[in-house]
C-alpha cells in the first residue's frame, strides 16, 4: 500500500508548524493539515503521489529517469501545498510567493533543491506553470492554480534524505524562522543522532534497553549479585500477592479470646461480673455437671 515516507512528513509537520498559524481553528488564511498532502486518494494511479503498487505502464514518475527506476518503493514521492497567507518580516507571504521563490531556487539548482524533480504552481493565479528539472513539460492541470505541486526524485526518497532544509531556508528568508548558525545546525544535529540511536535497532540503542529493563548483560545465563528492575519487579508482585492473601484471611480466634479473658479472672471476680439471675442459672448447670 502506497505510504508517506518520513521524509516529507518532516517537511509537512514543518510547513505546518510555521504556517498553520491558528492551529486549533480552520482558517482561508492558515494552511490546514488536509492542505498538505503527500499520498494520492484510493482511487489515484500513476504520478509521483503514488507508490509502486499505483504506479501504471510507463508510468512519467519512474521511466523518465534512472533516479525513479531505481528508488521506487511504496512510498510517495510528492507534496502538495496549499493555500496560506502568513505576516513577517513586515510584508505579507503567500502560496505565489512560496513556490516562486522554489522554483527560483531549483533553476539555480541550489544544493537542497537538487531532489527535486519537477515543481507545478501558479506564479500569479491565474495560469499554471511547471519547472522540470528534466526538460519535457512545462505545464499542467487547473487545480494547481489553488495548490502547488513539488515532486522528488524517488530515490531520494528511499535514501531517507533530509528534505527540510530548502523549506528552513524559505522559512528563514521571510523571518519566521530564526537562522541559526553552522554550530548550531551541528548540535541540532548531534541530538538528533543521538536520539536516534536509542530506538533499540542498534547495539547502542540495545544497551539502553537493556538498562531500561534492568539487565546488565547479554547473555541471559549471568546471574546478578545485585537487585535490577527485573528482580525488584519479581519481589514487589510476589510481596502484593501475600498481602492479597493475608487481606482475605479472618484473624479473630474467639475461643483463644475468651480462654484469655477467663485465664485473668479470680472465680470471685466472675461471680460479682454474673447478674443474680444468671448466677442463679450458672449454679444450677455447673451442678448438674457435676452429679453428672
Amino acid at each position: 500500500m502506497t505510504q508517506a515516507p518520513a521524509n516529507l512528513l518532516a517537511v509537512r509537520r514543518l510547513l505546518l508548524t510555521y504556517l498553520n498559524v491558528d492551529p486549533n481553528t480552520e482558517r482561508s488564511q492558515d494552511l490546514e493539515p488536509g492542505e498538505v498532502g503527500i499520498v494520492g486518494d484510493p482511487n489515484h494511479r500513476g504520478g509521483y503521489h503514488c507508490g509502486s503498487d499505483r504506479v501504471v505502464t510507463n508510468d512519467y514518475s519512474v521511466v523518465e529517469s534512472p533516479r525513479d527506476r531505481n528508488g521506487l518503493t511504496l512510498d510517495a514521492a510528492a507534496l502538495d501545498i496549499g493555500q496560506f497567507q502568513v505576516q513577517a518580516g513586515g510584508a505579507s507571504h503567500n502560496l505565489v510567493s512560496l513556490s516562486t521563490w522554489l522554483v527560483g531556487q531549483c533553476g539555480a539548482n541550489a544544493p537542497d533543491s537538487r531532489d527535486i524533480r519537477e515543481v507545478i504552481y501558479s506564479p500569479d493565479g491565474k495560469t499554471v506553470k511547471r519547472w522540470d528539472r528534466l526538460g519535457k513539460r512545462s505545464t499542467g492541470d487547473s487545480s494547481h492554480l489553488f495548490h502547488t505541486h513539488i515532486s522528488f526524485f524517488r530515490d531520494s526518497i528511499k535514501a531517507g534524505r533530509d528534505q527540510t532544509p530548502l523549506f528552513h531556508r524559505y522559512l528563514t528568508a521571510i523571518g519566521l524562522e530564526k537562522d541559526m548558525t553552522p554550530e548550531e545546525h551541528n548540535w541540532l544535529a548531534t541530538i538528533h543522532r543521538n536520539l536516534t540511536i536509542l530506538d533499540g535497532r542498534n547495539p547502542i540503542g540495545q544497551t539502553y534497553t537493556r538498562m531500561a529493563l534492568g539487565e546488565d548483560a547479554l547473555n541471559p545465563n549471568i546471574v546478578l549479585t545485585h537487585p535490577n528492575l527485573r528482580s525488584l519487579g519479581a519481589q514487589l508482585t510476589s510481596l502484593q500477592t501475600a498481602v492479597s492473601t493475608l487481606a482475605g484471611k479472618d484473624f479473630t480466634d474467639e475461643p483463644a479470646i475468651i480462654q484469655g479473658v477467663l485465664a485473668g479472672l479470680t472465680p470471685e471476680k466472675i461471680a460479682a461480673a454474673i447478674p443474680p439471675t444468671l448466677a442463679k442459672q450458672v449454679a444450677d448447670e455447673l451442678a448438674r455437671r457435676l452429679v453428672q
